[in-house]
């Protein structure tokens, strides 16, 4: 599936958000059979399609700000894994600084080593040599990043969904107003 992703760069939505149709011919659209000039029905649907959008940026947004921290972290591991294969021959430990918690880092004292462990989640934690945890960490970071060129791309697209929306209600709207001010004009 990611793959199909990676290979079609003019594809309109990687999360499946459905297109906004423009509204070419109002007049049209509202003498259609199932609409039959309901201003409120066709107003109240654009509302809740505008809404869904809402809630698919209120989510991709959330997953964006996940991306971008994620990503420095995983980068950070990588140059700490770098260092510990720098220093893995050597017969001394040495000292370095830790995040504990956000603003907060601690001193520790590392012995050589061939080996870390790396935490992935769901209380999971696992040992690595240090190759391979540079290379599944390196994975990650491509992977996180592009998933986070696939959340810009979603929400520049839907951005675009957010426009066509308000532009068909206000065509809506304006619809109604010239049609009751046609009609109180020929009362």
């Amino acid at each position: 599936m990611e793959g199909d992703k990676a290979e079609d760069p003019k594809k309109k939505s990687y999360a499946g958000i459905p297109e906004a149709e423009f509204m070419e011919d109002v007049d049209k659209y509202m003498e259609a059979p199932t609409i039959s000039g309901n201003v409120e029905l066709v107003l109240k649907k654009l509302d809740e399609q505008h809404s869904k959008y809402k809630f698919m940026e209120f989510h991709l947004l959330s997953k964006r700000r996940r991306l971008k921290v994620q990503i420095p972290d995983l980068e950070r591991s990588v140059d700490m894994i770098k260092m510990l294969s720098k220093k893995k021959d050597c017969t001394e430990e040495f000292t370095t600084h830790f995040l504990l918690s956000e603003q907060v880092f601690m001193k520790a004292s590392i012995a050589p080593t061939n080996k870390v462990c790396l935490w992935l989640g769901a209380n999971v934690m696992l040992e690595y040599t240090l190759n391979d945890a540079l290379e599944l960490l390196n994975k990650n970071i491509d992977t996180a990043k592009k998933n986070l060129s696939f959340v810009e791309h979603d929400l520049d697209f839907l951005r675009d969904q957010f426009t066509t929306t308000e532009v068909n209600m206000a065509r809506v709207y304006n619809w109604n107003v010239k049609k009751r001010q046609a009609a109180k004009a020929s009362t």
